[in-house]
Parts: C-alpha cells; sequence; structure tokens
C-alpha cells in the first residue's frame, strides 16, 4: 500500500516535469547525461531511468521510486568534470536502489503516530511529553542523514567500478564549501558557518562528507584515471550563457564570482565568461563594480564575445562613470546591431539627452 501510494505520487510529479516549462527538452543534453549514468552504474541497470533537467539555479538533484531523476542546472553549472557529475548520478541512484523513499516514508509515519499517542496520553496523565516528542523528532532528521551517507558510499562504489577517480567525489564537496564561504563573505558574514549538522538536518555536513570520502579515496588508490574534463565542458557548452544569467540574477556576488574563477580557472577567461563577470559587476552597481564592469566587457570584446547586448550594457555603464561620449558610440552600435530590440526607443531617449 504505502509503495503504490508512493509510486503515483512519482508519477504525477514526472507527469508535472513533462508539461513544465521549466524542463529543458536539449536531447543531446539528455543523451550525455543517460551516458554517464549508465557508464557509472552499469546498461543493466539504468534501462529503466527518466533524466529531466530543470532549469534551476542551486545545486541539487533528486530520484524518485519509479526511476525520475531531476538534475537541476545549477548542480550542472558547478560540477567541475565528468567524474564529479558521474558521483551525483550515482548518489542519486543509489538512493533509488536503496529504496530510501518508502524507507523514509514508513520511518516518518511511524514517528509522527508514536508523537500523536504520546500526546494523547501525555494529556491523560498531564505529563510533559515535549522532550519525548523532540526525540522521536530528531530520530527522523537522524535517520534521513543516515541514508544520505549510505547513498554516498554506495554511490563511491559504482564510481570506483566505472573506473573514474573517485577523489571527484570529495572534491565535488570541497568546492561546494568554498562557494558556501564565498557567498558567506559577499554577505558580510563569517564563513564555515555550516560545517556542524544541526539537529534538524537531513543531510551530513559537506565537511564529514568530504572527509569520509576522501578516507575512501585513499583505500582505492586510483591515482591516474581520467576526469573526463573536456568532456564535460563539451556536453555543458550551449548552455553555460544561460545557466551564467541565470546565477547572475540571485544576488550572490561572492559565491558567482567564485563559480566564475573556478570556470576561468579550467578553460581560461573566455568572452563569454568575462561577459558574465561584467554583468555581475553592473549589477551590484557600486561606483567602483562600473569601473570593474566596463573593463571586463571591453575584454570580452577583444576575446571576441559579439552578442549585442555586450554593447548595450558596456554603453549603460560608460554612462553611469561619466563616459558620454564612448557610451553614445556604443549604444549607437547596439540600436545598429539589433534596430528592432524592444528596448529600441529608450535607448534612442538616452542618445538624445
Amino acid at each position: 500500500m504505502d509503495e503504490r501510494g508512493i509510486w503515483m505520487e512519482a508519477d504525477e510529479r514526472e507527469r508535472r516535469l513533462r508539461d513544465s516549462t521549466l524542463t529543458d527538452r536539449d536531447e543531446a543534453l539528455n543523451r550525455y547525461l543517460r551516458d554517464v549514468l549508465c557508464r557509472t552504474v552499469g546498461q543493466e541497470r539504468c534501462t529503466g531511468v527518466r533524466i529531466y533537467v530543470v532549469e534551476m539555479p542551486a545545486f541539487n538533484a533528486n530520484m524518485a521510486p519509479n526511476g525520475t531523476m531531476v538534475i537541476w542546472s545549477g548542480l550542472l553549472l558547478r560540477v567541475r568534470s565528468e567524474a564529479e557529475l558521474a558521483a551525483v548520478l550515482a548518489h542519486e541512484f543509489a538512493h533509488f536502489e536503496l529504496r530510501h523513499s518508502l524507507h523514509g516514508y514508513k520511518q516518518k509515519r511511524r514517528a509522527s503516530d508514536f508523537a500523536a499517542w504520546i500526546a494523547v496520553l501525555g494529556g491523560l496523565t498531564n505529563t510533559n511529553t515535549s522532550a519525548l516528542q523532540q526525540s522521536l523528532l530528531g530520530s527522523v532528521f537522524q535517520f534521513s542523514r543516515e541514508e544520505e551517507e549510505a547513498a554516498d558510499r554506495l554511490g563511491f562504489q559504482y564510481l570506483a567500478a566505472a573506473n573514474y577517480p573517485t577523489i571527484a567525489a570529495s572534491q565535488l564537496w570541497q568546492n561546494i564549501m568554498a562557494e558556501s564561504d564565498a557567498t558567506a563573505i559577499g554577505h558580510g558574514q563569517k564563513p564555515k558557518q555550516h560545517y556542524n549538522a544541526g539537529f534538524f538536518d537531513t543531510h551530513p555536513t559537506s565537511l564529514r562528507r568530504a572527509d569520509y570520502l576522501a578516507e575512501e579515496s585513499k583505500k582505492v588508490g586510483d591515482t591516474g584515471r581520467d576526469a573526463r574534463v573536456e568532456n564535460l565542458r563539451a556536453a555543458m557548452a550551449s548552455h553555460l550563457p544561460e545557466w551564467l544569467d541565470a546565477q547572475i540574477k540571485l544576488n550572490d556576488f561572492g559565491g558567482t564570482e567564485y563559480l566564475l574563477q573556478q570556470l576561468a580557472a579550467q578553460g581560461g577567461w573566455t568572452g563569454e565568461l568575462l561577459f558574465s563577470r561584467g554583468e555581475l559587476y553592473r549589477l551590484r552597481g557600486n561606483p567602483r563594480d562600473i569601473v570593474a564592469s566596463v573593463q571586463f566587457y571591453r575584454e570580452a570584446l577583444a576575446a571576441g564575445y559579439a552578442q549585442p547586448m555586450l554593447r548595450r550594457n558596456l554603453g549603460m555603464s560608460l554612462l553611469r562613470s561619466g563616459q558620454k561620449n564612448d557610451a553614445q558610440a556604443e549604444l549607437h552600435e547596439y540600436l545598429r546591431l539589433m534596430p528592432d530590440a524592444t528596448d529600441a526607443k529608450a535607448i534612442q531617449a538616452l542618445l538624445i539627452q
């Protein structure tokens, strides 16, 4: 009964995924993700899995008991190699294989049933039962953390069997921690604030995961295996502009700057990355940021970035920094390239001021 109900819910969620405007329908991307999954967990195991990429800029993935795997675009932006991607896919498949959805549902139901009876008995006996109820609630979250670690460890075995460098699983969580610290610093907060699991946390901390996965990797000794970095970069290349644009709109200056630096460390400061960096600084909008954005836009031009939007945004930054003549030249070029732009009348109004 429980399993049938969970399957029905999963089927309904999959139906909504198929119809959602947020679902990416790029067949080449989906085929690549399936190839990585099948390479990692085996051709027979991956047969019934359906993969959906959802346009959400945060780091997340999940798998339902009916074989639906959902991957957020923000996760794809953050993995640095095919090996790291494989580690995530293997982890989610491990949840599926270990039937964690069903076990977690039963655990939560048992705990809530016990808590309800405790409340009734407490009312009958005038006993304070809050400590016992709190303990039951904590057991649910502890159970979830244990399942996450079990999925990590089974996923690690898949990663090793697929001949990927297993240290990638630990490196992924190290990068997530570094980005989290960069986000905190960008918001004027202290870094390393989330490295201890709280009472209500459903996952082990990134630090704990990085540590035990690194220890497992030392035992394997897989130095020299190919992380297939170029394969990942080629598969993600056409989607990078839209994913970066969504990331910039999160208003996370520190985290986004960290991501851009990481991407540039792998393939250099391409015109695309320089444009995105210019956008990041322009939108934050401090006086020094506007000056920096002009520099990054011009470097993007020099690197061969030719999208008309660069001309418009460079012109806007030049206007804000008081360089009116240069600004008008860039805005005129934008209108020449995009005479039918939706904002053409607004740009023309700026030019006649």
